[in-house]
Order: structure tokens, then C-alpha cells, then sequence
């Protein structure tokens, strides 16, 4: 066979020689050219022993078919460590068909020890056993056909026994017979929210200890009132382990033993403020002892210090500063913080400067963050407890404005309680304030999506009113609940902020002030330029509402929507403490669970993932085969006769029908219809006796062929 080209065509010559005597297999129109369009019609020479026409059929271009359907598949996947992952997706696709799974978009999954797949025309199944935390996800599975491509997602979540609670209890409204524990959460919850604790007791004194016994089993709050069993001259130690879906944690670090007998003594130290040198010549183990981990952040992570000599406690905050950019930044948090002497503020007591770390030292504050001691059950939530507040914290953000310095990162986790008895706050978490400097417009793009500014989002300059907005989101959110700005996506979210698009949610705010409500519209106003001042916020009428010359019999704030909205932080932390805002990811793509297309530039797949998925068309390919073949026919003379059969393979396969071995050609009498599902059929109209006999049909594309055949009886 020879090819000529002739500019954006090719005409194929071919010689062809039938031999109907010859005992090695029949050679026919199989072996001519692929490359030739639907009804085209080739004449033979003589010398091939072909007399007629004959016609090539091969399926048109436009009966390509539809992608694959997905039908009811899982979305979502939870399973515990050292469990099995069973991901499965069934679809609707003509044949053939190829697959593969990418993980997070980027890698391809392959066979392996823990890993297994199997795979059809209607389905596929990815089998993850023995599961570890690395291999939570998303997992998409993509499928083509000859339509196009269909990809679905599934979210993996690997789930594990959550870490200890962060900090082991303390005690407050001690008495001879009670009192009151307190503790933090896990800074890990194993990937599955935290559904309560349990609170254990050991009682000392004896002649040894006794052994650990359950005080609760499944606490809902970080905190426990003991009411009874307690002797009042018993000694006693306390425990906290915390609870999911995976099972039960080790538990948290013992309290100091706790002697019924001096309840009413003073428990709570004086706090002094202390001007920091850095110190560059030790490291922060040569004076104090590091312990539990308390929290972790873009930064670096914070643990629980004691100091070696006083035995004070207090917190450490070690950088990851790795660069020198870095290194400057922890630098500058840290000079600042000499700088910010107030009760309301958190203090730094010393610092270290070394060059394998850096770390700062700050003062301990036991209490929890405010919104989970609101929830706690021992803890009455009102508007005037919520006016207290709020007048804490603009009277901590006064200070610093005063010094031209903005917190940039105003949220409810950077708001704590001193101790878990009182009403007194702190304001912690200095790592994005900056000192304004006149004459040099400051802009940034940090911050946590719900509290920033629309100005941080347009990356247009901040000032002192930037936080003011993200104290109208968190007095919103005390009153109510509810978040404000809070979309289905961060770039909802977004969106929301920076069209200032807000309103009182009737249900929530039925109780609520319209003093209060006008507090808050003071602060959420998209231009800076309106928003209330702290000066102007702390003269506020709302602030004098509840004051003690103004006494006003005041209903309990239902406490379940700010238990949901805790509940929704949690899933959203990830042990990250701050994230990047960047200004593209208003007009982010959503990821479809179900995006069919042919073309995959646009998935935003890796590379890897990316030559995966175009390689699903080589996967394709086979050989022709009939899956259901030609079946003997006894007609009468006159009759219309149907031989039908069903042809796979890829590409798609040419095909010939024969008569007694030689080739058909469409007529009058003979139709041939080859449709988009791979059914060929030949139709035979006013079939008479010289009609008998045997019926071939052969298919091929360029991996081989096959034939079919059947017999035809045509009776008077």
C-alpha cells in the first residue's frame, strides 16, 4: 500500500487479491486503508474476483455518544486509622471505556501494598487498607469514553483518637466540698469534632494513691463543677481526657494537688509588667522546662513553660524562622510587645534570640477563650455580660491605637479569660499588628476571612478603623451566634465582605437591644471613614445600658447557635492559626463534583495527574470484538430479514459484510445501518431463495479484526 499526500489530504492506492479457492483463511476489504469516511464505495479490479461494489461502514463521527454518567455516587468518606477506605463510583457509559484516580488533584493512584483497585465498564473501586492521617483527601476518579471525560470527588477524612487536652485543669470556686475545673481542648481533635470529655479524679494523702476514677463520662464543655463525694480534708488530683468518634484520648496533665481544707485562700497572683531584653546567649531550655504543646500556627507552635527556678507557668511561642525574613518578623512582634503594658493585654515576660530559635515568652492565662467559656453550662450568657465584654476589649484596642498600632487579627480564639471563675478578658496574639507610620499608607493581605476589613480584601490601606470592623463582627456574633459574612466558600465569604452585605437575623436579634443593634452598625460600615472610633464606641449608649444605675431585668441568650458556630471553627482550623488572603480567590474556580469535558487544561490537575487523565484515550484501545454475534435465520420468501450483531473495540471498527464470502454493496434490497451503540445490521428486503447462505460480518481497526457469521435458509 502507498500514501501520496497532497496538501491537507491523502489518497490511498491499494492492491488487493481474493483468492475464494484457497485453503488458508479468506483475505478481504479488511485489510484496505482505515482512513476512509462513512459510505464510501471502492471498486476492485477483475482480477480480485469482485464483480460489484463494495461499501466500507464505518459509525459517523457526530454518533459519537454520551460521556459517562455518574450515578448516585459517594460523596464523602470517614473511616479511623489503621481502618479500610472503600471508594466507590458507579456510572452509565457506552464502551469502551478507561479510568483512573488522582489523589488531591495531583497525584495518580497506583497498585501497592495498601492500595487496590478494580475497575469496569460500570464502575470503579479504590480500596484503601489499613489507612494512616497522610492519606485523608479527595480522590477523583476520571472516566472517558468515546463522548469525553466525567470526573466525580470524594473527600477522604482519616480520623484518629484526638491528642490530650492541651492544658490540664485548673481549679477555681473552691470550697470545702466543691469546686469547678477548667481546662483547654486538644490542639489536635484527630479530624473529628470533639463530642466531650472525661473528667477523672485520684485522691492522695493516703498511704499511696489511690487509683484514677471517672468523676464524668462525657462532659460537653471544658469545664466541671464537682458538687459532691469531695472530703473536706481530702487531697486530690485531677485529669482530663478528651472524646470523638475514634475514641477516647491519654489523658491531660495531672493538676497540682488540690487540698479541700484551704478553700478561701487566695488563689490568683499579682501580674507585674516587665520591659524585655532579648537574651542572645542562652537558650530557652536553660531556664525553663517545655511541656505540653498548646496551640500551632503559621508562626510556629506554643507550648505550656514552667520556669526552672520560680516555677511559674507561663506560655512559650517558638518561630519557625527559618529565613531571615522570617527571623525579622518574630523580631518585630517581639519589640512590639514591649510596648503594649495593659491589663487587657497579653504580657511578654522574655524572649530569646538564638540562632537555632527564636521564642517568646509569655504570661500563662488559664481561663479558655470566651466563647467557649459562654457556652459552658455553669455560665449564665446576657446582653449586660456581653456589654462587659466588649467594654474590655475596646478599652485594650484603645491603648494600642493610642500608640498608632492595630491588631490586624481580631477574632473570638484571640480573646481569653484570665481565669475560669471570673468575668475578666485578655486580648492575645500580636503576630500581624503593625505601628502605623505617617506618611506611608500601610496594605496587607492576612488575616482570617469573616473578621477582616473590606479594606484588607481590596488590598487598599488600613488604619485604626480596620479593627473596628472586626470588633462589629465579634460583638455580632456574641449577641447572636451567627457570623455575619459567613458564605458557603471563603470566596463567598469574601465577596460578602466586601460588598459590607449584612443584616439582623430577626430570629437572633428578637432579644437584642436596638441600642446594641445600632452599637454594631456603627462598626460594620464599608467606609472606614464612618466607623465608630474606640473613643466613640466606649461612649456608646449600649455601653451604659446595663450599668448599675440602669438595672434592667434581662432574659438568658440561647447559647445553641454559638455552639454550632464553635463547632464550624473547629472543622475550619486544621492547626493553622492564620490564613492567607489573596485577592484572586474572590473569583476562584469552584471545583464541580461532576465536570465533563473533554479538554483538561482547565482542571487545574498537576502535571502527573494532567498526562494521567489524557492517557485515559491510549487505555481505550483494543481490537474488535462482537458481543453479541449473528445468530441463523429460517425466513419465507417475501420476508423482510434482520441479521444483527454487536461490535466493540477502539478506535472504532470498519466493517464488511460478506455473502458466500464476497462482499456486499448497499441497494435497493440491501441496507446496511452501523449505529452509535455499535449495533450493525444488514436488512435483506423481498428475500427470495438465491438469498440462502452464509452471512459474515468483519470488523477491524488498526489492533486486528474479527468476524461473525451466520446461516440464512430463505424457504418458498
Amino acid at each position: 500500500m502507498a500514501s501520496v499526500k497532497n496538501g491537507q489530504k491523502k489518497t490511498y492506492v491499494s492492491t488487493l487479491r481474493i483468492d475464494l479457492k484457497a485453503s488458508t483463511p479468506l483475505q478481504t476489504p479488511l485489510d484496505m486503508p482505515r482512513r476512509i469516511e462513512n459510505g464510501t464505495k471502492l471498486k476492485y479490479r477483475e482480477e480480485n474476483g469482485l464483480k460489484s461494489e463494495t461499501t466500507l461502514i464505518k459509525r459517523a463521527s457526530c454518533n459519537i455518544g454520551a460521556i459517562p454518567h455518574f450515578l448516585d455516587p459517594q460523596k464523602q468518606a470517614v473511616v479511623c486509622v489503621r481502618g479500610t477506605a472503600r471508594l466507590h463510583c458507579r456510572f452509565r457509559s457506552s464502551e469502551p471505556v478507561a479510568s483512573c484516580w488522582i489523589r488531591n488533584r495531583d497525584k495518580v493512584v497506583l497498585e501497592g501494598p495498601r492500595t487496590s483497585m478494580k475497575s469496569t465498564n460500570s464502575s470503579s473501586t479504590l480500596v484503601l487498607s489499613k489507612v494512616l492521617p497522610v492519606d485523608a483527601g479527595s480522590y477523583s476518579l476520571f472516566v472517558r469514553n468515546r463522548g469525553g471525560i466525567a470526573h466525580w470527588t470524594i473527600t477522604l477524612s482519616v480520623i484518629d483518637r484526638p491528642d490530650p487536652p492541651a492544658s490540664c485543669p485548673s481549679v477555681s470556686k473552691l470550697t470545702h466540698t466543691s469546686l469547678v475545673l477548667s481546662w483547654s481542648g486538644p490542639c489536635y481533635d484527630g479530624g473529628s469534632a470533639i463530642t466531650g470529655y472525661v473528667v477523672e479524679l485520684q485522691r492522695l494523702g493516703q498511704t499511696e494513691p489511690e487509683d484514677w476514677t471517672k468523676l464524668a463520662n462525657q462532659c460537653r464543655n471544658t469545664s466541671y463543677c464537682v458538687r459532691s463525694g469531695l472530703d473536706p480534708q481530702g487531697e486530690y488530683r485531677f485529669r482530663v481526657r478528651a472524646c470523638n468518634a475514634a475514641g477516647v484520648s491519654d489523658p491531660s496533665e495531672e493538676s497540682d494537688c488540690i487540698k479541700m481544707e484551704t478553700a478561701g485562700e487566695p488563689q490568683q497572683e499579682v501580674m507585674s509588667y516587665v520591659d524585655v531584653v532579648i537574651d542572645t546567649t542562652h537558650k530557652v531550655r536553660d531556664h525553663y522546662h517545655v511541656h505540653e504543646k498548646l496551640g500551632v500556627g503559621k508562626f510556629g507552635e506554643v507550648f505550656r513553660m514552667t520556669h526552672k527556678q520560680t516555677g511559674q507557668v507561663c506560655a512559650g511561642k517558638f518561630y519557625r524562622a527559618r529565613v531571615s525574613r522570617e527571623k525579622a518578623a518574630a523580631r518585630k512582634e517581639i519589640k512590639l510587645m514591649n510596648e503594649v503594658h495593659h491589663p487587657k493585654l497579653v504580657q511578654c515576660l522574655a524572649a530569646y534570640d538564638t540562632p537555632s530559635e527564636i521564642v517568646m515568652i509569655l504570661e500563662y492565662i488559664a481561663g479558655g477563650e470566651l466563647f467557649e467559656r459562654i457556652v459552658d453550662e455553669n455560665f449564665e450568657h446576657t446582653e449586660p455580660n456581653s456589654v462587659n465584654y466588649m467594654h474590655q476589649i475596646l478599652e485594650g484596642i484603645q491603648y494600642i491605637h493610642r500608640k498608632r498600632i492595630i491588631h490586624l487579627d481580631l477574632k473570638p480564639e484571640n480573646i481569653v479569660c484570665v481565669n475560669s471563675t471570673g468575668t475578666l478578658i485578655k486580648i492575645i496574639d500580636f503576630g500581624l499588628a503593625c505601628k502605623l507610620e505617617s506618611g506611608k499608607p500601610l496594605m496587607v493581605l492576612h488575616g482570617t476571612p469573616e473578621f477582616v476589613a473590606p479594606e484588607v480584601v481590596n488590598y487598599e490601606p488600613v488604619d485604626l478603623a480596620t479593627d473596628m470592623w472586626s470588633i462589629g463582627v465579634i460583638c455580632y456574633i456574641l449577641l447572636s451566634g451567627e457570623s455575619p459574612f459567613q458564605g458557603s466558600s471563603e470566596a463567598e465569604t469574601l465577596a460578602l465582605v466586601t460588598a459590607a452585605q449584612w443584616e439582623f437575623d430577626p430570629e437572633s436579634f428578637n432579644d437584642i437591644t436596638d441600642e446594641a443593634k445600632d452599637f454594631i452598625s456603627g462598626l460594620l460600615t464599608k467606609d472606614k471613614r464612618s466607623r465608630l472610633s474606640c473613643e466613640k464606641a466606649l461612649a456608646h449608649p449600649w455601653m451604659a445600658t446595663f450599668d448599675d444605675s440602669n438595672c434592667r431585668i434581662t432574659k438568658s441568650l440561647n447559647k445553641d447557635k454559638m455552639r454550632k458556630f464553635l463547632a464550624r471553627q473547629k472543622w475550619k482550623k486544621t492547626g493553622k492559626a492564620l490564613l492567607a488572603l489573596k485577592r484572586m480567590s474572590l473569583s476562584c474556580k469552584s471545583d464541580g463534583a461532576h465536570s465533563p469535558c473533554s479538554s483538561v487544561d482547565d482542571r487545574g490537575l498537576g502535571k502527573e495527574a494532567e498526562q494521567a487523565v489524557e492517557s485515559l484515550e491510549k487505555h481505550m484501545r483494543c481490537e474488535p470484538c462482537f458481543y453479541k454475534a449473528l445468530h441463523d435465520l429460517t425466513e419465507t420468501s417475501g420476508a423482510t430479514v434482520h441479521l444483527a450483531c454487536t461490535i466493540r473495540g477502539y478506535p472504532d471498527p470498519e466493517v464488511v459484510w460478506l455473502f458466500n464470502e464476497e462482499p456486499l454493496a448497499k441497494t435497493e434490497r440491501v441496507q446496511i445501518n452501523y449505529d452509535k451503540d455499535g449495533i450493525c445490521t444488514l436488512t435483506l428486503a423481498r428475500v427470495q431463495p438465491g438469498d440462502s447462505g452464509i452471512y459474515k460480518c468483519c470488523a477491524s481497526n488498526g489492533l486486528g479484526q474479527a468476524l461473525c457469521s451466520a446461516r440464512l435458509t430463505v424457504e418458498l
